[in-house]
């Protein structure tokens, strides 16, 4: 029997790599990101079961995501509230932690990216295929060194953004990735048979209603917000809980295998 990881991701921040409304965030992040949980596939049944027991817990019938629980906003308006924020959040917090995750992702600080490929305006717009050759690849490596298979399942979000998503994977088997091969040589990159070696058919796409997309989205957040401010408590109870792949990796293969922070040039 084939034994595999499945990569379950959703996305950060806008594609438009020249987006200008990031500016005046009150988080200031600039930046965008693919990245959510890698699982293996026995521990599914288990991660559904405590997310359904979570959710009956406080009676929410409908998807937990980030951005609204952060905010207060729409059906999680009742957290605007501070004694329901602090009842919640820590039991949102203990529940992620409970759970047999590996979260990875790759973030992209926008400004650094405009600064190194503004001269290179067609490569601007490959922003978003960076994103996902990085997470993709890592992702694949990891569960090769781990004798498994990578299925890839991601949140879908527009019509034209999932055939770019789907045809990147398929780029990916043909070619290899999308990187100059002399640049990348010291990271022993992937090429088109390794690709299709260890990723199983194609990433499909899924709606928030899955429970795996959710918790995608809930450790996304705060990976990209821990580049800009490592003391982030979402970010350093994950790490601190062992839930970030870079927890499962030596000092030398995390730059190699671990979460990718691109284009932070300090």
């Amino acid at each position: 029997m084939i034994k595999k990881y499945i990569l379950y991701f959703d996305d950060t921040g806008s594609r438009d790599p020249d987006h200008k409304a990031y500016s005046n965030r009150h988080d200031s992040m600039d930046c965008f990101g693919l990245g959510g949980i890698l699982i293996k596939e026995e521990d599914v049944d288990e991660i559904l079961q405590k997310h359904k027991t979570f959710c009956e817990e406080w009676k929410i019938d409908y998807p937990l995501h980030s951005t609204k629980i952060r905010g207060g906003q729409e059906k999680f308006g009742w957290l605007k509230k501070p004694e329901n924020a602090g009842a919640f959040l820590p039991e949102l917090e203990e529940f992620l932690l409970s759970l047999p995750i590996i979260a990875n992702a790759c973030v992209i600080h926008r400004p650094g990216y405009l600064a190194r490929y503004k001269k290179h305006y067609d490569q601007l717009w490959q922003m978003c295929r960076t994103a996902f050759g990085i997470l993709v690849e890592r992702s694949a490596k990891f569960s090769e060194r781990e004798n498994r298979k990578l299925e890839i399942f991601f949140e879908s979000s527009g019509r034209k953004e999932d055939r770019d998503l789907i045809q990147y994977l398929r780029d990916l088997k043909k070619r290899g990735n999308f990187f100059d091969q002399e640049v990348s040589s010291g990271y022993t990159p992937f090429i088109g048979k390794d690709y299709s070696r260890v990723i199983l058919g194609e990433p499909r796409r899924k709606t928030k209603s899955l429970p795996m997309i959710q918790i995608a989205d809930l450790v996304l957040y705060p990976i990209a917000k821990g580049r800009y401010d490592p003391k982030y408590r979402p970010y350093k109870k994950l790490k601190e809980g062992g839930k970030l792949i870079d927890c499962f990796l030596t000092e030398e293969e995390i730059p190699l295998l671990g979460i990718k922070y691109s284009c932070f040039d300090d």
